[in-house]
């Protein structure tokens, strides 16, 4: 089992580095939970391979900065959504 956790941390990481994504879009991919990805990646890493783990942190500090933009844009396409199918049935 533990064999099956590091290996998955540094998986986990690779994606993340390669595909600059998001530990939501890790989780999904993967098909595990936002946390075991989180505690993978922000824990246990660090442990099993240092430069590894110091590529995907900036990474997740930059997802994290940006995180108020993506939540922002997320409503805002809501709400046009919302109000284009108003419109819609209303013709």
């Amino acid at each position: 089992m533990r064999e099956d956790m590091e290996q998955r941390a540094c998986d986990l990481a690779v994606y993340i580095i390669e595909n600059r994504t998001t530990v939501r879009a890790a989780a999904k991919k993967f098909g595990i939970s936002k946390s075991t990805v989180h505690k993978d990646l922000s824990e246990r890493l660090q442990y099993l391979n240092r430069p590894l783990y110091l590529q995907v942190k900036q990474i997740m500090q930059i997802n994290k900065a940006e995180r108020h933009i993506r939540g922002g844009m997320a409503t805002r396409e809501k709400y046009r959504n919302q109000l284009t199918k108003c419109h819609e049935k209303e013709d």
